[in-house]
């Protein structure tokens, strides 16, 4: 009976340690979203025809973009979708230009795209999950629970475009995307999962343009992407309380371009594109690109990217603080334990003294 009672104990004792991993020490990184997560896949699937130069080596920017300044920081060195190879160990990169929260891909639908179609997120996402491994035909596949699993997309569900896509007027059908991403993801076995809201899109270089046109589409961008953020936050929260388990890391972009914009964090040119100056494209020492806060109308240059991939760190480093400690805990649990066996042994105690009277 002891051992049994020992045993017992042990094993809840194991079971109330908490788990605990580091920014450091994620196995891989997972990609999903649009251009500001796309190093190349866009490029790789359009033979090199989209983005051309003066974007950098494939990238809507002018140099790495903030996923790699993330990968960069843990150590980890994953690769594209569309040149799978050894480092697709540490992580893919599913992203694509022009892709929205759904199927649709606003580069694909310009007319006359003459290229094979490019996935929304949601395409991205199944994608993912058939590469699983999968050694139960009756269960689903099993993605690795240590690594990471970013989501940043909504910003071409609202935008104007070119293409056949009719952009939506509220945020509904978008966050309800992005809710199935993170459902789908957790259900083959994601835990770590970092969603990044939007900037607002009224204040980016080409909605500014079009607002001269259409007086009001900077307000209204504005206020749709206010209502996406707070939509997107109130769904976290409520996905992190019915998916027990997930460890959901929000990023807060659309602050960092508040102070971008305001002029704190040293961008002199915060809504004007580099494109649109000839010296900048030209700079070759790179100090005047550095004074950009967008490379094109839409997306921002790479020191840009660098301040997100910096926020992206930090945040995940907070992230990790606010889990207990092992250590930290393992204490107060230990002192549990102690009391508990304390107990195990009085209790242990009495039942011999009362055998021993029942023996006289």
């Amino acid at each position: 009976m002891r051992k049994q009672i020992l045993a017992t104990g042990f094993v809840v004792f194991s079971f109330m340690l908490p788990l605990k991993a580091t920014a450091a020490s994620f196995t891989g990184i997972y990609t999903f979203g649009d251009s500001l997560s796309d190093p190349g896949n866009v490029f790789n699937t359009t033979s090199g025809n989209i983005p051309t130069a003066p974007y950098s080596e494939g990238r809507f920017s002018n140099g790495p973009i903030w996923v790699e300044e993330l990968a960069d920081s843990l150590g980890l060195n994953p690769t594209l979708v569309t040149t799978p190879g050894t480092n697709s160990q540490e992580g893919i990169n599913f992203a694509y230009g022009g892709a929205t929260t759904g199927q649709d891909n606003t580069i694909s639908q310009i007319p006359g795209f003459p290229f094979p179609p490019l996935p929304g997120l949601e395409q991205q996402i199944q994608t993912f999950i058939q590469t699983l491994p999968k050694e139960d035909p009756n269960t689903l596949p099993q993605a690795d629970a240590k690594a990471l699993y970013i989501l940043w997309a909504g910003a071409n569900d609202y935008l104007p475009t070119q293409s056949t896509f009719t952009p939506f007027q509220t945020p509904t059908k978008p966050i309800q995307n992005i809710s199935t991403a993170v459902t789908s993801l957790f259900d083959v076995g994601a835990r770590n999962i970092m969603v990044l809201n939007l900037p607002d899109l009224g204040n980016n270089p080409l909605v500014l343009g079009l607002n001269q046109q259409f007086p009001g589409l900077s307000f209204q961008l504005n206020a749709l992407t206010e209502a996406h953020n707070t939509q997107l936050a109130q769904t976290l929260d409520v996905l992190s309380e019915s998916l027990t388990g997930i460890n959901l890391i929000s990023v807060d972009v659309n602050s960092l371009f508040d102070e971008a914009l305001a002029g704190k964090l040293g961008f002199t040119k915060p809504s004007t594109p580099c494109l649109a100056d000839p010296e900048c494209v030209i700079d070759q020492t790179g100090n005047l690109q550095k004074q950009f806060l967008f490379w094109d109308r839409i997306h921002p240059t790479t020191t840009a990217h660098k301040l997100i991939g910096e926020l992206a760190f930090k945040t995940l480093e907070d992230n990790q603080k606010s889990i207990p400690e092992p250590d930290a805990e393992f204490g107060l649990l230990a002192l549990a334990a102690l009391g508990t066996g304390s107990l195990l042994k009085r209790q242990l105690a009495k039942a011999s003294t009362v055998r021993g009277m029942r023996d006289e």
